[in-house]
């Protein structure tokens, strides 16, 4: 007979409980004897860096993974689900950072898939529209229209179909993979909100964010994860940000933001009046070598388009761009050949080539040197992958290993790697910390900072980086002079010291025009 839950202290008993959870991949133990438990009407977050267990641990409790070893309990009652759907009837429902919609299907159809109502084989209609407005309701975003496609809602809005989903076919666990990755602040609120509202109605909630002030915020209790083992957890009253972090990294971090001395060196990037087909709009801006600018704004203002349209990637329709002594728009290859290197914020479409090894990702757009006659040495190549490896502590079992096996940050170090590899004098930076644990985030932030003061010892000059983040505590934290885009126009850089969260964000939303 399988051991009962123990109810804790004179609160109510878990909702969901794991038990001594564990799950090896070969030699790899992903989970290692995993406690974990939610209760109803609570919000429990899962914190950890990448490659703690986090994905690994929603995986087995969504059904995607059988466990090796270890109990699940829903309400008293021991559960094993066998595949995914098996646990959506159960009641638990995973809500994954890149949502599972079809986006050419309707919203209805989105809330009702596997799930679809019939009869003699034929789809009740009426009864999906009902069921999928009541779910919508229940979430009080009625005015999401269930007859249109998703792919033409806003992500905000086809983050809500993915959650009404789980409501209509009853969901008891609702999971939450990194909710906020790509959602705007408004968006951000809305669905705090929800979460809220969710919780009311007696769900058991996990969150699982890399943002320490979200989960502080939302969650009534925390748990760490690492190395594949539970470390702490507790209250989220009790707790403060420091502590979460040393739990979650086993050591302290430090100055997260570290800023060297910088001397801002020749004008190595000037562009003037730039428009692209839509965005953006007459930009104007200068970089020099050996600084750092951030450029802020909602998602949506056009700061992806501009670096894009700086790199070659999308149409100039008017403007000039100077690249040191190079002048005017151009392909991304004679980008390269200038001396400039983008890494793209959506990394696992168009940032990395994942099926491919870490080598060939870092040495792709630049092979000489590593054969004779356009031939490639995988000696040569894996000798060039591992000088980068080393310096930038990628975790990887060896050079030849697939990118997509590796952790987010671990992925991001191997695009940036890849700009230093091509010796680039700029580096164009798409939210170069999106979707990554705190403890990544910490030696990207050491290595912008290294590239933008330079090594004169061994012979590095200090390079240019021009950055986009919607995260406003590292532009303060990484930058020297911030630049604020609103619906496709920038405003004037100005020194990060001068500048605080509120005014960016009041710049950001058109609420306050930058002096």
């Amino acid at each position: 007979m399988a051991e009962q839950p123990v109810e804790t202290g004179s609160r109510l008993p878990p909702r969901l409980e794991m038990h001594g959870v564990q799950k090896r991949f070969g030699g790899t133990v992903a989970l290692d004897g995993v406690d974990f438990a939610v209760r109803a009407g609570e919000v429990q977050a899962l914190v950890g860096e990448n490659g703690a267990g986090k994905s690994t641990l929603m995986k087995v409790l969504s059904g995607a993974h059988a466990a090796d070893r270890g109990r699940m309990f829903l309400d008293g009652t021991p559960y094993s689900p066998r595949n995914p759907l098996d646990a959506r009837r159960a009641g638990v429902s995973m809500i994954y950072q890149e949502l599972s919609l079809a986006p050419h299907l309707s919203a209805e159809e989105n809330i009702l898939l596997g799930m679809e109502p019939t009869r003699c084989g034929l789809l009740r209609r009426r009864e999906m529209r009902r069921s999928a407005v009541e779910a919508l309701r229940q979430l009080e975003h009625e005015e999401i229209p269930p007859y249109v496609p998703v792919g033409e809602l806003p992500i905000g809005a086809q983050q809500l179909v993915e959650i009404a989903r789980a409501i209509a076919v009853g969901c008891r666990v609702l999971v939450l993979d990194e909710p906020t990755s790509s959602l705007s602040q408004k968006d951000v609120q809305r669905l705090f909100a929800l979460v809220r509202r969710l919780k009311k109605q007696q769900l058991a909630i996990v969150y699982i964010s890399h943002f320490i002030e979200e989960v502080q915020e939302v969650a009534d209790r925390f748990t760490v994860l690492r190395d594949g083992k539970t470390i702490g957890g507790g209250e989220m009253s009790d707790a403060t940000a420091d502590r979460i972090v040393r739990l979650m990294v086993g050591r302290e971090i430090g100055d997260l933001y570290p800023r060297s001395k910088r001397v801002a060196g020749d004008v190595i990037l000037e562009v003037d009046g730039l428009a692209g087909v839509s965005k953006p709009q007459a930009v104007s801006l200068s970089l020099r070598r050996g600084e750092v600018l951030g450029i802020a704004g909602l998602i949506g203002a056009g700061r992806t388009e501009l670096l894009r349209a700086l790199f070659g990637l999308d149409p100039i329709r008017e403007g000039s761009v100077r690249l040191a002594t190079h002048v005017g728009p151009c392909s991304p290859a004679r980008r390269w050949a200038q001396g400039a290197g983008l890494v793209c914020e959506a990394r696992q479409t168009e940032g990395l080539a994942t099926s491919l090894s870490v080598a060939d990702n870092m040495t792709l757009s630049r092979l000489d040197g590593l054969g004779p006659a356009g031939l490639i040495q995988p000696r040569k190549q894996n000798r060039a992958a591992q000088r980068w490896i080393d310096e930038l502590a990628i975790r990887c079992s060896h050079p030849r290993q697939r990118v997509m096996d590796l952790s987010g940050g671990n992925q991001q170090k191997v695009a940036i790697a890849r700009l230093l590899h091509h010796d680039v004098d700029l580096l164009l930076l798409d939210e170069p910390t999106r979707g990554i644990d705190v403890g990544s985030k910490a030696q990207i932030y050491q290595l912008i900072d290294k590239l933008a003061t330079g090594d004169p010892s061994r012979g590095r000059p200090p390079r240019a980086v021009l950055m986009v983040s919607s995260y406003l505590p590292e532009l303060l934290g990484v930058c020297d002079r911030i630049a604020v885009m609103h619906r496709g126009r920038l405003g004037p850089a100005r020194p990060a010291s001068q500048l605080t969260e509120h005014k960016l964000m009041l710049e950001a939303t058109g609420q306050e025009s930058a002096a």
